[in-house]
Order: C-alpha cells, then sequence, then structure tokens
C-alpha cells in the first residue's frame, strides 16, 4: 500500500486535484469554476427531480453536482491548509475563498459559518487516513501489526518542527468546542469515528481467537484518549514526553491491556497520519 500522505497539505492537494481531474474528464466545462457557474450549477441538484423533461436533466444535474462538489473541495483543502498554518482564529473567511479565487460569500454559500468550516474541514482532511486506513486493515491481519502501524500514522515524525498537519485543526476544534455547543456536537462524532475504529480492530482479534475476550468499548476509549494526549505532548515539545517515548507509553499500554507478547520484533513502518 502506498503511504498515507503525512500532513493536511499533501492530502488536500492529492484529493483536490484528484477530484478536479475527474470532474473535467466528465464534464470539461468544469475546468473553469466561477462564483456564478457555482451557485447556477449547485442549485440544479435542487431545481431538477428525475425525469423533469426531456433533453437530458440529468445529465446537467449531474454536471452541476461535479461542479459544486470540486468547488467545495477546494474550499476545504484551503480551509485546511490555512488554518492548520495559521490557526482558527487569524483564518478569516476572506482569506479561504481568496486562496480559491471565489467571493466570501461563496464560501459562506456552502458552510454557512466558519466553525462550520473548521468542522467540514477535518471531516474532509480526515478522509484520507480511514480510506488508508482500511486498505491497510485488508493487507494486514495481525493485531500487533495493526496497532504499531497506527501509532505510526498517529505520532507521525515530521510534526514534531512543523506542524502544519490534520493536528493543528483537532487542536482548533477542540478549543472551540469547548464554548460552542455545535462544534462539541461535531467534536463528539469524529471522536466516537475514531474510536470505533481501535475498537474494529480490537474485536476482530477477539473474533478470530487472537487475544481473549476483553472490554473492547473501554480499551478503545482509553487508548484512543492516551493517544491523543500523547500528541499534545509530542507537538508541543514535551521534554520529557519526545516521540520515541510516547511511542512506546502507547504500545506498551496495548500490549498489557489486551495481554500481547512484547518480544516480538516491531511491525514494518508506514507512514502517515491521523490528524492528518
Amino acid at each position: 500500500m502506498s503511504p498515507a500522505p503525512t500532513t493536511a497539505t499533501d492530502r488536500a492537494d492529492n484529493i483536490a486535484r484528484t477530484r478536479a481531474m475527474e470532474a473535467v474528464i466528465v464534464h470539461p466545462s468544469v475546468a473553469i469554476l466561477t462564483d456564478c457557474s457555482v451557485y447556477e450549477r449547485a442549485s440544479v441538484r435542487h431545481n431538477h427531480g428525475a425525469g423533469a423533461h426531456d433533453g437530458g436533466p440529468m445529465t446537467e444535474r449531474e454536471h452541476g453536482d461535479a461542479v459544486a462538489d470540486v468547488r467545495r473541495d477546494q474550499m476545504l483543502a484551503a480551509a485546511s491548509t490555512l488554518i492548520a498554518e495559521r490557526g482558527f482564529h487569524d483564518t478569516r473567511i476572506a482569506d479561504v475563498a481568496k486562496r480559491v479565487g471565489a467571493s466570501p460569500a461563496l464560501v459562506i454559500y456552502y458552510f454557512g459559518t466558519k466553525d462550520s468550516l473548521l468542522t467540514e474541514a477535518l471531516r474532509w482532511s480526515e478522509r484520507s487516513f480511514y480510506i488508508a486506513t482500511e486498505e491497510m486493515l485488508k493487507s494486514t491481519d495481525k493485531l500487533r501489526d495493526r496497532l504499531e502501524i497506527l501509532v505510526e500514522w498517529t505520532l507521525v515524525a515530521d510534526k514534531q518542527d512543523e506542524l502544519t498537519g490534520d493536528w493543528g485543526l483537532w487542536f482548533d476544534l477542540w478549543a472551540q468546542a469547548f464554548r460552542h455547543p455545535e462544534v462539541k456536537k461535531d467534536r463528539a462524532e469524529l471522536d466516537a469515528q475514531w474510536r470505533a475504529l481501535i475498537a474494529r480492530i480490537v474485536q476482530d482479534a477477539v473474533d478470530s481467537g487472537e487475544i481473549s475476550e476483553v472490554d473492547v468499548e473501554s480499551f478503545a476509549i482509553m487508548w484512543g484518549s492516551l493517544l491523543d494526549g500523547l500528541v499534545v505532548q509530542v507537538a508541543l515539545h514535551d521534554p520529557v514526553v519526545d516521540l520515541p517515548r510516547a511511542r512506546k507509553v502507547a504500545l506498551d499500554v496495548a500490549y498489557k491491556e489486551l495481554a500481547l507478547d512484547r518480544a516480538r520484533p516491531r511491525a514494518r513502518s508506514r507512514r502517515g497520519a491521523k490528524g492528518s
């Protein structure tokens, strides 16, 4: 499997470039995206039902959807990069609009508020992490190997010196969630997805007989929270909790809680990022 992109910028470029290329191949006229064209095309999905009239309404609808989706991805890519680089409070709607050559009104049209843009940008940037994880689970059978890869992808070495990946988005999301109920709800959904992934990996090992029965939900809560906390220490250059120690702590806790043999050699390293 190819390594997962390690920063929001890398993944933003990859996803936006792919989506744009796909749209242009299917609909050549998508290549030029203006505010007027997006407003017009985005409204197509609401104004035309199936079989509205002869003359290819579904083709027009697909065209409109492709334009709108590409434009939205471009905005999310820009927001992910800018928020990770500058922080949430120093990123304006106008900055995102300028980065993609659109008007601030169009960004508001898609996302409504700056808080919503933050949570959607994080969901968007997390997409490649979960896609890469699904591929990893298909090619990696053993629980220990899966856990080690997950730790490698969560505690990414590059972010010690340049915090421009998804963890920057997560830090801002946590701060906003503390005071804003809607962001708090989005934060809960995103963390539930993270814990569900851990629980699924452990449950697979229980079901296959690789490990004995454990409280899967409690482990997922504990270990997911531990990884999140270790990331904060590593990202802030804690003088005690550096990257090697954070990795060791995360894996030692998992091995102990799941009664895994710690004598085995480490699984091969694969690069990627959660929060990321």
